[in-house]
């Protein structure tokens, strides 16, 4: 489903037109971070052999691997190298989504997910199967019921790909990662509901105390825990036996949050998202990056007075989740808004606030322009950023009033301005 809709634009144009757009210029972000593996699929092939267990897996057994919905860097050659380590010693792997609700909740859109990834049968060397059915398999002390992905079930046996990353509603022991891969991922759309019932305060316990049961219950052999840097190029792969994973993840999950980038003001009264998607993060922009959270359960990151959306992204397919944490947004962007996509995991987490709609301008100036007159930046120059997206922060824009604080972090470097921005004759950012 999509929407039309009619933008008084004479009257926003005579409120908006005299509105200055400060100066803005160029930073380098000198990132310090772990350097990328070199050789991912010897990583991997390492890490099968040095855990041992791949010893656990005999010839003929059909394993399902779960790759979930994240964009995970090099994620095709992480995937294939698994299936190879895995036919070496004779098993006849396959590929199954492992997202929760994504993807419409349906087999078609989960399937259609990993091939945006680029996880299909011919790059990684297994087929892929997908289906939305899963099967009770157990309930928690708490009354949680537990469900695991039909063909899953089915398996001799089931590994999973997992990136190891702060959560952006939640804070805990384990956030996104191996523990969540198994109780959501793995869940499918009813393993996702049942985490998420009782909503994102409760997730820190439900989490693992899910993922608990299905270790105990289902052929789970083990998870490849991915960590990625700043630059969202993995840094360490580990093979994490399935009954070491929830002691584990905890540590795992602090090594990736200290890598993570950051935006290095504590204070911005305008924020500027060229791009948000779902290739970028489950919140369309990481709120570990802006601040801008859908839950009271997370915090960190800058006090962002107004957030502005440009644009979606392609790969994103439609699917606007974190729409919602913007105060402005574009009509080329809503035009881009497939709700079909868009709503289901909100309606399966419970959290809606992400899904809905800011107020929408004609073009990009306009939207700048609306942020500026309503960040209430009395007597001072708006301190304003403008990032491509939450994955790219190695560089980045800032108001002249902003100059000062890059001066001082030696960490920051002006590449070159300020100057004037340019818009092109529709009033968007060139």
């Amino acid at each position: 489903m999509r929407i039309e809709f009619e933008v008084p634009e004479g009257i926003l144009h005579g409120l908006l037109d005299a509105v200055p757009i400060p100066e803005m210029a160029v930073v380098r972000q000198h990132l310090d971070t772990p350097e990328p593996l070199a050789d991912v699929a010897a990583a991997v092939h390492e890490q099968l052999q040095r855990a041992g267990v791949t010893d656990r897996i005999t010839p003929g057994q059909r394993i399902a691997i779960g790759v979930g919905s994240r964009g995970i860097g090099r994620l095709v050659e992480i995937v294939a190298a698994l299936v190879s380590g895995l036919r070496a010693r004779g098993a006849e792997p396959f590929i199954i989504p492992a997202m929760g609700s994504h993807g419409g909740a349906t087999d078609e859109g989960q399937r259609a997910v990993l091939a945006h990834l680029g996880i299909t049968s011919d790059r990684v060397g297994a087929p892929i199967e997908s289906q939305m059915e899963t099967v009770r398999i157990g309930t928690t002390p708490q009354g949680v019921p537990v469900h695991l992905d039909r063909l899953a079930c089915a398996a001799d046996g089931i590994v999973f790909v997992g990136r190891v990353k702060p959560h952006t509603a939640f804070r805990g022991a384990h956030e996104s990662g191996l523990a969540k891969m198994v109780a959501i991922g793995l869940g499918k759309q009813a393993g996702a509901a049942a985490c998420h019932a009782a909503g994102f305060g409760e997730m820190a316990s439900r989490v693992p105390a899910v993922a608990g049961v299905a270790i105990a219950q289902a052929p789970i052999r083990f998870g490849l825990a991915v960590l990625e840097n700043a630059h969202d190029q993995p840094f360490k792969i580990l093979c994490v036996p399935a009954e070491r994973m929830l002691a584990e993840e905890p540590a795992l999950l602090e090594q990736a949050r200290s890598a993570m980038p950051r935006i290095p003001f504590d204070q911005i009264d305008v924020l500027v998202i060229d791009e948000i998607g779902k290739n970028i993060s489950g919140d369309g922009a990481d709120p570990n990056i802006t601040g801008r959270y859908p839950t009271p359960f997370a915090a960190g990151g800058p006090n962002v007075s107004k957030q502005v959306i440009l644009d979606l992204a392609g790969a994103s397919d439609g699917n606007a989740n974190g729409i919602g944490t913007a105060d402005f947004t574009t009509v080329r962007l809503a035009r881009k808004l497939d709700l079909g996509r868009t709503y289901p995991n909100a309606l399966t987490s419970t959290v809606v606030q992400p899904v809905a709609l800011p107020m929408i301008l004609p073009n990009d100036r306009l939207a700048v322009a609306a942020a500026l007159l309503t960040c209430n930046a009395v007597d001072r120059e708006p301190r304003v950023v403008r990032i491509t997206n939450t994955l790219c922060l190695d560089k980045f824009q800032v108001s002249a009033s902003l100059l000062e604080d890059v001066w001082r972090n030696p960490a920051l470097a002006v590449e070159h301005g300020p100057e004037p921005v340019r818009f092109d004759a529709a009033g968007n950012l060139r």
